[in-house]
């Protein structure tokens, strides 16, 4: 269901045949560089938070870990994952197949430094073997992103 939202998602910009569906996993960094042809680092990793009780999506390159004290510097929170229940429950998507596209609800969402490095990215589109590959431009525009932020190392 949560690839189906997100193919109605970019649908309505013409773009739902660019969706990749493999028959092999990409819901890990390595499985989905090793089935792209990629180096990990180009993969775009989709992690979800919450702030309170609110939940964010953060946007970084493959390698990239969060750095706690830039995250608390960014944010005034400890960084706080959600679990695989909540990240179903708030972004539609299981994890392993997060991505900031055809959202259960609208969240907020961030995109990390560390994606500007690479002219295109291949984020997940909302199952374990899917993905699709996006300028920066067009995560800008599709994540419909709130922020850039610095929060990896």
């Amino acid at each position: 269901m949560s690839l189906e939202a997100v193919k109605e998602y970019f649908a309505q910009y013409g773009m739902e045949q660019r969706i990749m569906v493999l028959d092999t996993s990409t819901a890990t960094v390595e499985l989905a560089a090793e089935a792209h042809g990629v180096d990990p680092d180009q993969i775009g990793k989709t992690l979800s938070f919450k702030l309170g009780e609110t939940p964010i999506l953060i946007v970084v390159s493959g390698t990239a870990k969060i750095d706690n004290k830039k995250y608390k510097s960014r944010f005034s929170k400890k960084a706080k994952m959600l679990n695989p229940q909540e990240a179903l429950a708030h972004v539609g998507h299981a994890i392993g197949g997060i991505c900031p596209f055809g959202l259960k609800k609208p969240i907020d969402v961030y995109l990390d430094e560390s994606l500007r490095k690479h002219p295109e990215i291949i984020p997940a589109a909302g199952a374990r073997n899917a993905s699709i590959r996006v300028t920066i431009a067009e995560l800008e525009q599709y994540s419909q992103f709130k922020a850039w932020v610095d929060v990896c190392r």
